[in-house]
């Protein structure tokens, strides 16, 4: 079972693999060690989320959800739940958010770091998700299944993404991706 301290590394070893992104990573870093609390959805300001970074069995394209609270093509993942195994979250996210059940971790360290606002909902305020991403693969040609999280599913070619989206983090993770 992962642990805070293993997390801290974990940031310490994307540091090293990305050293452009030290001020994300000091953040992150900043935030779970202020809060013990920071894989509770409970905390208002902001909480750890894992993400997936899902490619296909063949590496050629990676999968996307069309987000229903969001209404965003985004990719799969969600909150911690009290659980500090950051990279376990991602996986079981994944199977969730898209009827996947054969995942593998592409590496075991963190594929990328992006805090971003949630906007206020109902009686929940606005709030930092600090999505820590893991690069997944599926290992077999599966049906997807949408969740209800979500209003749609599919997959998008580095091509399609470069073509179609204008996120920030979204086009850096299919940068990462593209340069392995």
């Amino acid at each position: 079972m992962a642990n805070r301290a293993d997390l801290h590394s974990a940031f310490k070893d994307y540091q090293q693999r990305f050293p452009y992104e030290i001020d994300t990573v000091t953040q992150f870093t900043n935030f779970v060690q202020a809060h013990s609390d920071c894989f509770e959805r409970s905390l208002q300001i902001g909480h750890i989320t894992g993400s997936a970074w899902v490619i296909n069995r063949s590496g050629t394209c990676a999968l996307f959800t069309l987000h229903r609270k969001l209404g965003l093509w985004l990719q799969l993942g969600g909150h911690a739940d009290g659980n500090p195994d950051v990279a376990q979250v991602a996986m079981r996210e994944a199977q969730e958010e898209s009827g996947l059940t054969n995942l593998a971790l592409v590496e075991e360290g963190i594929f990328d770091l992006d805090a971003h606002t949630i906007p206020a909902r109902g009686s929940e305020p606005a709030h930092i998700h600090y999505d820590v991403r893991y690069l997944i693969q599926a290992t077999s040609e599966e049906p997807l299944s949408i969740s209800e999280e979500s209003h749609d599913l599919a997959w998008f070619s580095l091509e399609e993404i470069k073509e179609r989206f204008q996120d920030e983090s979204i086009l850096r993770m299919a940068k990462k991706w593209q340069n392995g």
